[in-house]
């Protein structure tokens, strides 16, 4: 079977091993390990036929609590190509939220390691005797070593089938389950794969965890189907990913915005702008600031691709051309794989240039929540256009902005006020790092903006010096009340600023002083 006409992740797989079986797949610079695609099927066949020796029938759910390594990935993609679900559990979750995931999805496995182990064992005793079987394995293992009875496997999977269940971070209430099916999948990786023009002989960078959507779709998927390699270091290093592009000749990077402010914040080497075999960089997960992405490409001489995704639509909304002479600034771009379009007041379509919310539709959107109707109903308009809780407007050539989230707006004296215009005004002062700007409640003015900024290493500004530089540059009216200094900003797993997580520590800073 041609690997464009596989119709699940188990046809492409078995595709790939057939005709490319000795193609490294997964690379893991810190050991120097190698899952070749003939090695992930043998793998993912053993893996299979163990889980149903375990009792796990086709559909199951398999949770995983495992920091980025080569386990990681031949789990991930064995599971799903396995005819079972996989659920990857965040790292970074609360006792609390990884108990609602295990519950929620009912998983019947969760696959973790040493280090972790301890605390799934510590919520198992909740679930009583829904408690999933628990499993340890090394990170770093580029075989899967479990012993047991070895059965005939679930079925093969269907392309409406669930492969992936991905939970929300949770960050504005309980986490929502998110199940996206084989097709699902596989459109939204072939729709970067093909925007992009990637191949066999395409190598990505990522340091992304697999734990977010785009770790998972846009870093790992995109390139498996396409036939491509994956480098995936443990975690980001700003110091070692220049040698790990030139050693493994990557031929595209994966990032979000904290890793391009991070790498321009690197010490400055002679070979910045001398990495030849790198195409592009593409940059999703959280909007761009300007500054950074010109800055980003004057020194490395990387162009970088402004995209956007989300979890509902398998990581794929937007993204600007390949064509150099079709990218903007500041715009996550043109619809990828999906239809979009800005919906007005009354719910229909908002002419050019108006700001409404974003809607989209198309073979990578999700078809529901996982065991959530109520959740469902609020997602999905009238006509079935997904309802994305994002702000923007489509210009008359077709390219989308983002101007904020519909929760996060901030609404002073009346105005409807983005907080990214506050963020990109922060970002332009040469001590900036990050910034993020949210609204706090005020007698006066009904809401009052607030901001929050990182300073570069080794800059020095003030509070003061601060509001005075977003004065010139917005006017007083939009400029923070207060501006803090801290050492981060909350975030989530893919680097994006979680602002309502910021409310919510500005508020419990306050009460601590009264």
């Amino acid at each position: 079977m041609k690997n464009n006409t596989a119709q699940t992740l188990h046809e492409v797989l078995h595709a790939h091993a057939e005709k490319q079986g000795g193609v490294a797949l997964l690379i893991a610079p810190e050991t120097g390990a190698q899952l070749s695609y003939g090695e992930l099927a043998t793998q993912a066949e053993r893996f299979r036929r163990w889980a149903a020796g375990r009792g796990l029938q086709s559909g199951d759910r398999i949770a995983m609590l495992l920091p980025n390594g080569m386990q990681a990935g031949l789990i991930f993609l064995a599971s799903m190509a396995g005819g079972y679900v996989i659920v990857p559990l965040n790292l970074l979750a609360t006792p609390a939220q990884l108990l609602h995931c295990l519950r929620h999805s009912r998983a019947r496995m969760v696959v973790t390691c040493a280090d972790l182990a301890a605390t799934v064992r510590k919520v198992l005793p909740e679930l009583a005797g829904d408690a999933p079987g628990i499993i340890e394995v090394d990170p770093d293992e580029n075989t899967f070593a479990q012993d047991g009875p070895a059965f005939a496997g679930a079925p093969a999977p269907a392309p409406g089938d669930m492969a992936l269940l991905m939970y929300t971070s949770g960050t504005t209430g309980t986490p929502k389950g998110v199940p996206l099916s084989h097709a699902n999948l596989l459109h939204g990786a072939r729709s970067v794969a093909g925007w992009h023009g990637l191949g066999p002989e395409d190598r990505v960078l990522s340091a992304l965890p697999l734990y977010h959507i785009n770790g998972q779709v846009i870093a790992t998927l995109t390139p498996f189907v396409s036939g491509g390699s994956i480098v995936a270091p443990r975690r980001f290093s700003a110091s070692r990913w220049w040698d790990m592009v030139d050693r493994y000749q990557c031929t595209w990077l994966n990032m979000v915005p904290t890793i391009i402010a991070y790498l321009l914040n690197a010490e400055p080497q002679a070979s910045d702008a001398s990495h030849a075999s790198v195409r592009f960089g593409r940059s999703a997960s959280a909007p761009l600031p300007v500054e950074h992405h010109q800055a980003f490409e004057r020194r490395f001489g990387v162009p970088i691709i402004e995209a956007m995704g989300m979890t509902e639509t398998a990581s794929v909304i937007f993204c600007n051309p390949q064509d150099p002479a079709g990218r903007r600034y500041g715009s996550p771009g043109l619809p990828c794989g999906v239809e979009a379009r800005i919906a007005g007041k009354d719910g229909g379509q908002a002419a050019d240039g108006e700001i409404g919310e974003v809607v989209l539709r198309g073979p990578n959107v999700m078809q529901g929540y996982f065991d959530n109707p109520a959740e469902t109903a609020k997602a999905f308009d009238a006509d079935g256009w997904l309802r994305t809780g994002d702000l923007g407007f489509r210009d008359a050539q077709g390219y989308f902005t983002i101007t904020g989230r519909i929760k996060e707006l901030i609404i002073k004296g009346g105005e409807n006020i983005a907080p990214r215009e506050i963020d990109e005004a922060l970002l332009g002062h040469p001590a900036v790092l990050e910034a993020a700007a949210v609204g706090l409640p005020d007698a006066d003015y009904g809401q009052e903006i607030y901001a929050a900024v990182t300073l570069k290493p080794g800059a020095q500004a003030d509070a003061r010096g601060l509001q005075e530089y977003c004065r010139e540059a917005l006017g007083r009216y939009k400029t923070p009340r207060e501006i803090r200094i801290v050492d981060e900003l909350p975030k989530g797993p893919s680097g994006k600023v979680q602002r309502l997580k910021l409310v919510d520590l500005w508020k419990a800073a306050e009460e601590a002083k009264a």
